[in-house]
């Protein structure tokens, strides 16, 4: 298994709780300080909570890959971190108001995101030879 990755999943899953608890904290203020549209609102929430079920399950799928040296785990997390990085990519500019730490914060998890691409497919090489 690979060191760097399991411990890429381990940040990657520490970052994304305060990702999370940041975003949510910031669709309640936008809420409140603009005229933010009842009708966005709920979109915005859910697409939040099925983000988090999204990593979630990313994460322990790719953990799981990597330590138990199976490809399948590991090629589903891959495919689920596609999953991810959109709705990363709808908070990080598609969202009804973006601010500046919304896209501070994105762009960090697009940055592990990526870095997990990139060792998860090496991973995934290792194992198959």
């Amino acid at each position: 298994s690979s060191v760097s990755l399991q411990i890429l999943f381990y940040v990657n899953g520490a970052y994304y709780i305060f990702y999370f608890l940041a975003t949510l904290a910031m669709i309640v203020y936008k809420s409140q300080v603009f005229s933010y549209p009842d009708s966005f609102l709920a979109p915005d929430l859910a697409l939040l909570f099925i983000m988090a079920i999204l990593e979630a399950l990313r994460l322990y799928l790719g953990s799981k890959g990597n330590l138990t040296e199976e490809e399948a785990p590991l090629g589903l997390s891959l495919v689920l971190t596609v999953g991810s990085a959109l709705l990363c990519v709808y908070f990080l500019a598609w969202q009804t108001y973006v601010l500046q730490a919304d896209v501070i914060l994105g762009a960090i998890l697009l940055f592990t995101y990526g870095l997990e691409s990139v060792l998860e497919i090496a991973a995934i090489a290792a194992f198959v030879s």
